[in-house]
């Protein structure tokens, strides 16, 4: 028998009020120490992670494992298990390690909930800035609690499009990227996942990123993608588990296809 990839109405709120529980609980750990002194270590891919990174994932395992305890579970500090089950929650306890330790406002915890290895839940939670959006794939996206949606930009020559960082990028991805975003009305760098919930309630209407974990989209893909808009890979496949690292987002199909195009080699 098939593994349903969706989830029932009864699934939903049960789910989502534990995932937004959670994302209280990890508010309640990260929040009190940013903007205080902190020691950073530095992992083997050079990314610096702190005490709080690994308490806040330690505390949403546990809660995970109590809770759900034939589940999946897979974070960006303490790694995967069981990502075979039919439920697995992918967790990044702070998307923006390096603006959480620099001050910077725009970093966030992300939640996902997958069903069958596709993500069907997603909680993109921004401490600092008190907005949180919670998509569910087939029903919406709300931002705060009120439902949210995507621009209606159709074309390239007129989006916003926003990247993190050119450091991301390889010398091919950037010549892909410099030409896609050159031909946008508007090009800007930074933002995390908080670009994200940005494109998600309609302020802007692309973002084009690589060198992506997966528990950097997998939350933020059921938010974009229930909001209105599209994300995949570079490719124009669908987003999981065994996704590469690029992805691309935007507001509706039309402008999805013109920077997929655009992308190319």
């Amino acid at each position: 028998m098939s593994v349903p990839v969706s989830l029932s109405a009864a699934e939903r709120t049960e789910f989502e009020a534990f995932a937004t529980g959670i994302a209280n609980n990890a508010r309640a750990l990260s929040l009190p120490r940013f903007r205080r002194p902190v020691d950073v270590m530095v992992k083997r891919d050079m990314s610096p992670v702190t005490a709080v990174d690994r308490g806040v994932e330690s505390m949403l395992r546990e809660r995970i494992e109590m809770a759900w305890p034939a589940h999946g579970l897979l974070g960006e500090e303490y790694g995967a298990t069981r990502v075979d089950a039919e439920f697995v929650w992918s967790i990044d306890p702070i998307d923006g390690t390096r603006s959480f330790i620099s001050g910077w406002p725009l970093w966030g915890t992300l939640i996902a909930l997958l069903r069958g290895g596709k993500p069907v839940l997603g909680v993109l939670d921004m401490p600092v800035l008190d907005e949180r959006w919670v998509g569910h794939v087939g029903v919406g996206t709300t931002m705060n609690g009120v439902r949210c949606h995507t621009s209606a930009c159709q074309a390239l020559a007129e989006a916003t499009l926003y990247t993190t960082t050119p450091d991301m990028f390889t010398p091919d991805e950037w010549a892909r990227f410099d030409r896609t975003s050159q031909a946008a009305h508007a090009r800007r760098f930074g933002g995390d996942c908080y670009s994200y919930g940005m494109l998600a309630s309609g302020h802007i209407d692309a973002v084009i990123e690589s060198n992506l974990m997966p528990y950097d989209y997998l939350a933020i893909a059921p938010v974009v993608e229930a909001a209105g808009g599209v994300m995949t890979d570079w490719e124009g496949q669908a987003l999981g588990l065994q996704s590469g690292g690029r992805v691309v987002a935007a507001a509706t199909p039309e402008l999805h296809a013109a920077i997929i195009a655009s992308l190319k080699d």
